[in-house]
């Protein structure tokens, strides 16, 4: 794995409105309970099950496959998950290509428990996590082979040290992958959203603007898909199906998360790419050599 630089000065920043959002300490502890109700507090746990749980973004785990089958990912590819949540996609990468993760993120109980997830599926070989600042990333320059990140710049203002600090850490030639949440043409959003409680938490910015971000960091686009027609539909249809209520066995899911009012974020989200208020995108974009 990679390790940091040493550097005091790149390290994540104090909790705040946003780590508030996405949970507390107790988190590990919901998701462990979890667990035992389903029979899956055994070791090893497939990474597989977790699914419904640690691909916190829209479309789950065919999505992160769908990115990943553009990367030409091999076992001696170093890959930087950066947002890596729970990390559901960074263990996906490693145990389907064989490579080496580094996930970082700057919630300190996602990394807690996505370093416990892994260890319990047997990965922690291959994939290790830090808390880090997406926009003071702790490892030297030209590092890894390819960056990551999925529905994470959305709380991010800071775009240009993003993706400044991205490009900085990969190889000449490297491979940055990314797929969010663009504002649409339709208006301001609607709030709550997934990522946000109110407009103060969401930076979104249009097509434009991501483009003229990346090409300013020397990222260089390869490829553009609009998702968000297949975002509105799978929204559709997991609202549509039947809700699974168990007192006993607590749905292995983002409300554990997000808490019980998730479902009406992603409601929310829906009704702002019905209306052109957001969009989806995956990219994937190459370090200028």
């Amino acid at each position: 794995m990679i390790p940091g630089d040493g550097n005091a000065n790149r390290t994540a920043a104090a909790i705040g409105p946003v780590d508030e959002h996405y949970g507390n300490a107790l988190l590990g502890q919901r998701v462990d309970a979890a667990l035992r109700a389903r029979g899956l507090n055994a070791v090893p746990l497939s990474w597989e099950r977790l699914g419904g749980l640690d691909q916190f973004h829209i479309g789950g785990a065919a999505t992160t496959a769908r990115l990943a089958e553009q990367l030409s990912l091999v076992p001696e590819s170093r890959v930087l998950d950066v947002g890596s949540g729970l990390g559901g996609p960074a263990r996906h990468l490693a145990a389907t290509y064989g490579c080496s993760v580094t996930g970082v993120d700057r919630h300190e109980p996602f990394v807690a428990l996505a370093a416990s997830l892994t260890a319990r599926t047997g990965l922690s070989d291959r994939v290790t996590f830090a808390r880090a600042d997406a926009t003071a990333l702790p490892f030297p320059a030209e590092c890894f082979d390819v960056a990551w990140t999925q529905h994470v710049a959305m709380n991010i203002a800071d775009r240009t040290s993003l993706y400044t600090e991205i490009a900085r850490v990969l190889v000449p030639g490297g491979r940055f992958a990314m797929y969010d949440v663009l504002a649409g043409d339709g208006g301001p959003l609607h709030f709550p959203v997934p990522w946000a409680r109110d407009p103060a938490m969401s930076t979104l910015v249009d097509e434009t603007r991501q483009r003229e971000l990346l090409a300013q960091a020397g990222l260089e686009v390869e490829c553009w898909n609009d998702l968000t027609a297949g975002g509105i539909r799978g929204i559709s249809e997991r609202s549509a199906a039947p809700a699974r209520r168990d007192a006993d066995s607590p749905a292995l899911g983002l409300v554990l998360v997000m808490g019980p009012d998730f479902p009406q974020l992603v409601a929310t989200l829906g009704r702002n790419l019905r209306e052109g208020r957001a969009r989806l995108v995956q990219a994937v974009a190459r370090r200028a050599s």
